[in-house]
């Protein structure tokens, strides 16, 4: 079975309303995940512990997407 990782990471926006960090050597890298259920876990720990600061915010990234290499228009694909 292929595995589905995830990635979660989070920290200081410019804005609540924009995705944009204040400072990208600040990024909170939670960690990489084997599946969605586990990676939400993380996530959900990782935002209730920054729910007083409305500048905080966490993600989850869906790596397995970005490792498609043979799917047509693959993210990596347009880099070339």
């Amino acid at each position: 079975m292929a595995q589905l990782l995830h990635l979660v990471f989070g920290g200081e926006l410019v804005s609540p309303s924009s995705n944009e960090f204040t400072d990208v050597d600040k990024i909170d890298i939670v960690g990489i995940f084997p599946n969605y259920a586990s990676a939400f876990t993380a996530w959900k720990a990782a935002a209730q512990r920054s729910v007083d600061d409305a500048h905080s915010r966490y993600f989850i990234a869906h790596l397995h997407r970005l490792q498609d290499e043979a799917k047509k228009d693959s993210p990596t694909e347009k880099l070339g």
